[in-house]
C-alpha cells in the first residue's frame, strides 16, 4: 500500500474516532431535557389575580400549559413533586383602546379603531435536578381586534386562546429550551 493511502486511512480513522466521542442532541421541539434525570413535571393550579377574564380563565391556562408540555416533551405529568414544577398566577387582563378613528361628524365622538387585549402571567419554575435553571418571571402578550366590525364577546375566547398559546410557547422556551 502506498504511503498516501495509509495516511488517508489513518486520517479517516482518526476523524471517525473523534466524531464518535462527540455527541450532539437534536430535538424537533428544541428542548434540551436530560430524560435520564428529568422524568416528571407538575403544574399547580394557576390563580387569576387580574380581576378580569372569563370565570374559568385560570383553569383554561393551567390545562393548556399541561397539554403543551405533554405534547412537546417525554415528561410524565404527576400531581405533585415533579422534577419540573410550575406555579403562578394571571396578573393582568386588560382591554385598552389603541387607535382613534374619527366619526366624521362633529356631533359624534371619535371611536376606538382598534382594541387590545393584554394578558400577563407570573410564572415560577423550579427544576429540582438543576437549581440554576429556576426562574420567576412575568410573561405577557396581546392581541388586537376591530370593535367596529365585531364585539369583544364575539372574539374574547379566540383572543385568549391565541394569547395563551404565545405565552405558553415563551414559557416553554424559557424553561426547557434554554434559548
Amino acid at each position: 500500500m502506498k504511503l498516501t493511502n495509509k495516511l488517508t486511512l489513518l486520517t479517516l480513522g482518526l476523524v471517525f474516532f473523534l466524531f464518535q466521542s462527540c455527541a450532539v442532541k437534536y430535538s424537533f421541539t428544541g428542548t434540551n431535557i436530560n430524560y435520564e434525570e428529568v422524568k416528571t413535571f407538575t403544574v399547580d393550579n394557576f390563580f387569576n389575580d387580574s380581576g378580569g377574564g372569563t370565570a374559568n380563565i385560570e383553569q383554561k391556562f393551567t390545562e393548556a400549559l399541561k397539554e403543551y408540555y405533554q405534547r412537546n416533551t417525554q415528561l410524565e405529568l404527576v400531581r405533585s413533586n415533579g422534577n419540573l414544577q410550575f406555579m403562578g398566577a394571571i396578573t393582568r387582563y386588560t382591554l385598552t383602546p389603541q387607535a382613534a378613528v374619527s366619526s366624521g361628524d362633529p356631533n359624534l365622538p371619535d371611536r376606538a379603531g382598534n382594541m387590545r387585549l393584554t394578558i400577563s402571567v407570573e410564572v415560577e419554575y423550579i427544576n429540582t435536578t438543576n437549581e440554576e435553571e429556576n426562574l420567576k418571571r412575568a410573561f405577557s402578550f396581546y392581541k388586537d381586534y376591530d370593535p367596529r366590525t365585531t364585539t369583544f364577546l364575539d372574539v374574547e375566547n379566540d383572543l385568549v386562546d391565541e394569547i395563551f398559546t404565545s405565552i405558553i410557547q415563551d414559557i416553554f422556551t424559557a424553561t426547557v429550551a434554554n434559548w
